[in-house]
């Protein structure tokens, strides 16, 4: 007999390897692929730098607008359609640039690639996660962000291979095709399922129970409540400032990194910081404790990268050895620059609150990223010409980048610090909804008999206890031990029933207590 959705294994790990494709493809088509074909753009049309660099510019801001607006199109549309149409656009916008003869056509082509892109990356993949999973959402979002580090580490050559080999338009006419059947299946297959339509609880609890909504006691901040809150503010500005640093660096890292390395030995470097980052997300997402304080994990891995700026800082663009040692520390920190804030929204906002806040403060990164690049070659050329940084141009955007992310650095820090007000009282007099009260007062609701060892979960009406919480089940309190405790004496009452959504909060015990030779039959 063919088994159903809820039977089978956890089907949340399925969407997790698919968001990995979807992230695989978006940032190998929409975020590296674009810096890319501008140099193409450039050298096949002639048109000036500054008009090409633009294009970039509007492809995310208008990225940015569609972001924003996203958990209103997955209410209206539904994930896999937002999804299969996201890939489409984007493969659309960026044939628009192969095609483009004049420069309005190309503009014109980046609001449909921005659209796209928009729909496949960071805000996305946390949508397509965050149904199914809550304590384990730090390793499934780190895992499905990495198939943006191996986009990015395969997709740049592969760019560079195909534009050469056929040309551009047939270079994305190629990747775009692929990149539309795959997201079609995927989304036909696997985005199409939720935890409530197949049966399943969130993280795995298989049983033919719907799932439950994990318990969130962060109060609701509908309209613009959302943005008058200070844990809202200090995280969307220390995104944006870590992002603005990370992007603007990484725009003149290669170039800036050559002169003294050598070409190949620069690109080599920078993609074993790609792989680096990969490794630190998902080394992280893995082994993050539940109750780890996540701006704090923030703050570490910005100060990881500030070390490698003043490793970039000291080599002065002269010393190999400085130079690979602050590009790879600073590499170590680039995906949890995304994989994390998703993650300091998930426990800092309401369930209903924490998608909105995630496509919110991805679209405000986004947006102040996109003139990131131009930041970052302005510093440079001040530097070339000695004019206002008496520096290389290797220190100058290095002391731009460690300064943007020591400010973010302390954003994280002042929204840490306010995130509560201490509560002595609370602390000495815990309520129901603080996780005091839940470790010193729940029931360990033990999951079978202590006499037949007949399993007996949360929900039984067949489970019975003392005041120690010894469980038996009603055949043998009632036909061996008549009413009484082996082990204290005291009576046995029928234990109560956690509800479902309480048990997200405070899981019934899985250790399993059973008296050696089973029990004595009561006097």
């Amino acid at each position: 007999m063919p088994q159903s959705l809820a039977e089978r294994p956890f089907f949340g790990w399925r969407v997790v390897y698919a968001a990995f494709v979807v992230a695989f493809f978006g940032w190998g088509m929409g975020f590296f692929g674009p810096p890319i074909f501008l140099q193409a753009i450039h050298e096949n049309r002639g048109w000036p730098v500054e008009s090409v660099s633009m294009a970039l510019t509007v492809h995310y801001l208008v990225g940015a607008s569609v972001i924003a607006n996203l958990p209103r199109l997955y209410r209206w549309f539904g994930l896999p359609i937002v999804t299969t149409a996201g890939a489409v656009l984007l493969t659309i916008g960026l044939l628009g640039w192969a095609a483009a003869a004049e420069p309005w056509q190309l503009f014109l082509s980046t609001v449909l690639s921005g659209a796209g892109w928009a729909a496949m990356g960071a805000a996305a993949i946390n949508a397509l996660i965050a149904p199914w999973f809550s304590r384990l959402r730090p390793k499934a979002l780190s895992w499905a962000y990495n198939g943006a580090s191996i986009g990015g580490f395969l997709f740049s050559p592969l760019w560079v291979f195909l534009i050469a080999r056929v040309g551009f338009f047939r270079a994305v006419l190629m990747v775009g095709a692929v990149a539309i059947a795959t997201v079609c299946c995927l989304s036909a297959f696997i985005f199409c399922c939720s935890p409530e339509n197949t049966g399943q609880r969130i993280e795995g609890d298989a049983g033919g129970i719907a799932a439950p909504a994990p318990v969130n006691l962060n109060p609701r901040l509908p309209g613009t409540a959302l943005w008058l809150d200070w844990k809202f503010r200090t995280l969307a500005l220390g995104m944006s400032l870590g992002l603005f640093a990370q992007i603007g660096a990484l725009s003149q890292l290669f170039s800036v990194s050559a002169p003294a390395l050598g070409a190949a030995t620069a690109g080599a470097v920078l993609g074993l910081a790609n792989l680096l980052s990969a490794g630190a997300r998902a080394a992280i997402g893995t082994l993050l404790p539940a109750n780890a304080d996540r701006r704090t994990v923030a703050i570490m891995s910005y100060g990881v990268q500030v070390l490698g700026g003043v490793a970039l800082i000291q080599s002065d663009g002269q010393s190999p050895a400085l130079i690979i040692a602050g590009t790879l520390l600073f590499g170590i920190g680039i995906g949890n620059a995304t994989s994390l804030p998703p993650l300091i929204a998930q426990v800092g906002f309401s369930q209903e609150d924490g998608l909105r806040a995630v496509a919110l403060i991805v679209a405000i990164s986004q947006a102040t990223y996109a003139f990131a690049p131009a930041t970052f070659g302005i510093f440079r050329n001040l530097a070339h010409s000695g004019r206002a940084f008496p520096a290389s141009e290797m220190a100058a955007v290095a002391i731009v980048a460690a300064g943007l992310q020591f400010l973010a650095i302390c954003v994280f820090f002042v929204g840490r610090s306010a995130r509560q007000t201490p509560d002595r009282f609370a602390e000495a007099n815990p309520s129901p909804r603080s996780n005091q009260f839940w470790r010193e007062s729940m029931l360990e609701l033990r999951p079978n008999c202590e006499c037949c060892d007949r399993d007996l979960p949360p929900s039984s009406k067949e489970a019975v206890i003392c005041t120690f919480e010894c469980t038996f089940c009603t055949t043998c309190a009632d036909e061996v031990l008549g009413g009484i405790c082996p082990n204290c004496g005291g009576n046995l009452v029928a234990r109560p029933i956690r509800p479902p959504e309480m048990l997200q909060k405070a899981p019934a015990s899985t250790k399993r207590v059973v008296k050696q030779g089973g029990c004595v039959a009561a006097a």
